[in-house]
């Protein structure tokens, strides 16, 4: 029993390692906590940002002035920003950690461009078709700009993405590793000393093993729905399959389960990056050609108002 203690001991190690959480049930690891504190404090400092714009805007109109000016203009720099952050991230220009920096700032000027559109719409409906189309095309790109934030979020947290991997090359290696794992099932133990006793069917029981739960995992994509949700019953499942297993053959049989579980547990990494890049991808189709004809509006939209307030219209 001591092997299979050893085991036991090395799989639950492993297991715990590959867990997105660091520490015990109910206790919080010193980045997270950073992490929450620092949400929290962006949280209030856009609230507060807010405040202040409701409150300006507010004695703007007490001194007799069109507000919609007032927060016109600065939805209408708010947005220029936004430009900013796209031509930067174009150029090709920037380091990563620039990169991130101004992707911090481009989610913090969004959150406040929100504010600054409430105003501005007097937190009422339009009333024209115009109207409306300003209207739509703010609310498409401020929900698939939460969602952009939320699948970044996602990557951060679950840290099981590899982002030099790129979109392209994960079929291939999923085909690379459904090689590996055929390799390692296939590969025959060293010759034992020749005994009248027959051999014990440790090969045959890991042949099984890959036959009914794993072949058809190393096939293709697989767990789709639950990677969307980030779940990891399915690769938990697998891993308990090989766990059973593992107390009941001999120490070459472990070395071989200890190698399908680390190509079981990359190959659920990739399916996971697939689905967020994928979604990644999908994202960036409707987010980025909406922003601009957003852009465009406004323009037409700030035409329009001072064309009639000049009496050209």
């Amino acid at each position: 029993m001591g092997n299979n203690d050893e085991w036991l001991w090395r799989s639950a190690v492993k297991w715990l390692a590959r867990r997105p959480t660091n520490g015990p049930m109910g206790a919080h690891a010193p980045g997270s906590t950073r992490a929450i504190s620092g949400q929290i404090i962006t949280a209030m400092l856009i609230a507060a940002i807010s405040g202040c714009l409701f409150w300006l805007v507010e004695i703007y109109a007490q001194g007799l002035r069109d507000p919609r000016y007032l927060d016109g203009w600065l939805l209408a720099g708010g947005m220029g920003l936004q430009l900013l952050f796209h031509v930067a991230t174009k150029s090709g220009r920037l380091s990563p950690k620039s990169c991130m920096r101004w992707r911090t700032f481009h989610i913090f000027v969004g959150y406040l461009l929100v504010a600054a559109f409430l105003s501005h719409s007097n937190f009422s409906l339009p009333k024209s078709g115009f109207g409306w189309a300003l209207w739509a095309g703010f609310a498409i790109v401020t929900l698939s700009g939460l969602f952009g934030t939320y699948l970044a979020w996602s990557l951060k947290t679950k840290g099981r993405v590899d982002e030099r991997i790129g979109y392209d090359r994960i079929p291939s290696r999923i085909a690379e590793l459904a090689q590996d794992v055929k390799a390692v099932v296939a590969m025959p133990d060293p010759p034992a000393d020749a005994i009248a006793l027959p051999a014990a069917p440790y090969d045959a029981w890991i042949i099984d093993l890959y036959t009914n739960h794993l072949k058809d995992f190393f096939e293709g994509p697989r767990n789709t729905s639950s990677h969307l949700v980030a779940s990891q019953h399915p690769l938990k499942r697998l891993i308990d399959e090989i766990n059973h297993l593992a107390p009941y053959v001999d120490a070459q049989g472990q070395e071989k389960l200890s190698r399908i579980w680390n190509l079981v547990t990359e190959k659920d990494r990739l399916d996971f990056a697939r689905v967020h890049f994928g979604l990644t991808r999908a994202w960036l189709f409707v987010h980025v050609p909406v922003t601009y004809g957003l852009l465009v509006l406004s323009v037409l939209h700030v035409l329009v108002v001072y064309s009639y307030s000049s009496g050209t219209l």
